[in-house]
């Protein structure tokens, strides 16, 4: 049995709150650095040009890519042989959270009630927690600032049995249509499949997760991701909703086992500053 004390949960939470709201992952940044060379006409290409431009900035004056820090996501995979010590672990996370978006001056978006008064809570929390129990002694934390531009354009949809293929295209598609400008395009498209009404939301936020450089195990599915992403990038919808021919820098899917009479599918859209960062304690 490996002991952690909570101190150091708190502590690693917090440097990656900062880390995560500064720092794009370079596979990201290497798909926005490509599409500056896609682009032939000249408003996207001077759009893609000041989206390249704006993570240099963010590099060199040590602030975050963008304003919207975004609600923090936190996906945690413990290890069943460790034990927390010192505290309550959803306490510590949430200290940790409260840490990085104070010590790093990141904006606090997070409101205590969601109708009712909507007073700012004032240090970013209640972050979203997402706990996992694996093998082992050790504890793997993502940390996913998300920012509600591009949430509040994505959508679940609970297709059934006789859904086909076409219709599960069409439906992201329709999404990114529907979305514009709105989600800060390019966008990363985190598409999940099957499972239940939650599971199926909770896999396209974890497909947001994946390097962009990585696709789906399944040659089925990572084909199914290459030809949404090639459908979506003919919408014209273009870098900032002005056209041209990025869309989304990349589609990830994700999948689960679902019930014989259903098919579930959710689209969770990020903007082209999709932040995540990993670590292992």
């Amino acid at each position: 049995m490996r002991e952690i004390d909570v101190s150091v949960l708190t502590q690693k939470v917090a440097e990656m709150c900062i880390k995560a709201n500064k720092i794009l992952p370079c596979s990201l940044e290497n798909k926005i650095c490509d599409a500056v060379s896609c682009e032939t006409d000249t408003l996207p290409k001077a759009v893609m040009q000041d989206i390249r431009e704006n993570l240099d900035c963010a590099r060199e004056l040590d602030i975050p890519i963008c304003q919207d820090t975004g609600m923090a996501v936190i996906f945690a995979e413990i290890g069943q042989d460790v034990h927390f010590t010192g505290g309550s672990f959803e306490k510590a996370i949430n200290d940790g959270v409260a840490k990085g978006y104070t010590d790093g001056y990141l904006r606090k978006s997070i409101v205590r009630d969601p109708f009712c008064d909507r007073v700012n809570t004032g240090d970013n929390t209640p972050a979203v927690i997402h706990t996992k129990i694996t093998d082992g002694e050790n504890v793997k934390i993502t940390v996913a600032p998300k920012g509600f531009g591009s949430e509040n354009m994505s959508r679940l949809q609970m297709m059934t049995p006789s859904a086909t293929r076409e219709d599960i295209v069409n439906f992201v598609v329709d999404s990114v249509k529907k979305a514009g400008g709105n989600p800060c395009p390019p966008m990363v498209l985190g598409v999940g499949i099957g499972g239940d009404f939650e599971t199926v939301a909770l896999n396209a936020k974890k497909a947001l997760c994946r390097d962009v450089s990585l696709r789906n195990k399944d040659e089925f599915y990572a084909q199914l991701e290459a030809e949404i992403l090639e459908k979506v990038n003919m919408t014209d919808v273009g870098p900032q909703g002005f056209g041209g021919k990025t869309t989304a820098l990349a589609v990830n899917i994700e999948v689960s086992p679902t019930h014989i009479a259903g098919l579930p599918v959710a689209v969770n859209i990020g903007c082209h500053v999709t932040r995540h960062v990993t670590e292992i304690i």
